[in-house]
């Protein structure tokens, strides 16, 4: 089983720090935001990983993680020309997942939680896909709202006015091998983008999307300032917590 992070996106929530960086080179504490994601690869047993990121800062990307030897990871890059939505760029890992099972993570989500487990468990799954949510109380329907039956999805609705439940969508998930044919049959959205809730849900209407509750925390850090300075202070916290041991 492959990863792919994507790094992409041009962040204008969070200007005028990314009229010179993309987002997720900026630092969360003591390190920049991109080695997070990597690290969370490294703890779920990934050794290859896809880093899909924009033409502008495909350069930095590179030199500052290079092979990814010191991860003890194996780097590959691709580009995405123009902003076309996640889907989009999921769909550019095509070549590089090889016909399996490939785990996914939006690059700002910074969390504490191990997905080894689940990766493991996944693996032994003939066909489906594996979406990760977090209780976010009155928060959820800021992002895609998961309605959840016994630990199959039922329904993820964007940005709902009424949320069915309290469970947001994350920017973390895994997909069989079938999510590129998917993909290609996708139409676009109002907004002209191949959106990853619209790709969830052809999964959902098969029966075959699984929901995944993170019990630790989590930080989308590329929405808005008051999250970057929330992962800041949490990973901060973390790191002086651990050292006292």
């Amino acid at each position: 089983m492959k990863g792919v992070i994507l790094a992409g996106g041009n962040a204008t929530r969070l200007r005028p720090l990314t009229w010179v960086t993309n987002k997720h080179l900026l630092p969360i504490y003591n390190k920049p935001m991109i080695y997070y994601p990597l690290e969370a690869m490294v703890k779920a047993g990934i050794k290859d990983v896809l880093i899909i990121t924009g033409p502008n800062h495909s350069g930095a990307f590179i030199n500052l993680l290079k092979s990814g030897k010191d991860f003890g990871l194996r780097l590959s890059y691709e580009i995405q020309e123009e902003s076309g939505g996640i889907a989009q760029a999921i769909n550019l890992a095509e070549d590089f997942a090889d016909n399996g099972k490939i785990l996914v993570i939006l690059g700002d989500n910074i969390f504490a939680q191990s997905l080894k487990d689940d990766v493991e468990n996944f693996k032994k799954e003939r066909k489906g896909a594996v979406v990760f949510g977090k209780n976010m109380a009155t928060r959820s329907k800021q992002y895609g709202v998961i309605e959840v039956k016994n630990g199959k999805v039922l329904s993820i609705e964007e940005k709902p006015e009424k949320p069915k439940s309290q469970i947001g969508q994350t920017g973390i998930y895994m997909y069989d091998e079938r999510v590129f044919d998917f993909i290609r049959k996708q139409a676009p959205s109002k907004r002209g983008e191949l959106e990853v809730t619209d790709l969830n849900n052809n999964y959902v209407k098969e029966g075959t999307m699984i929901c995944k509750i993170l019990t630790g925390w989590w930080v989308d850090a590329g929405t808005s300032f008051d999250e970057l300075l929330k992962a800041n202070i949490l990973v901060a916290k973390e790191i002086k917590e651990e050292s006292i041991k």
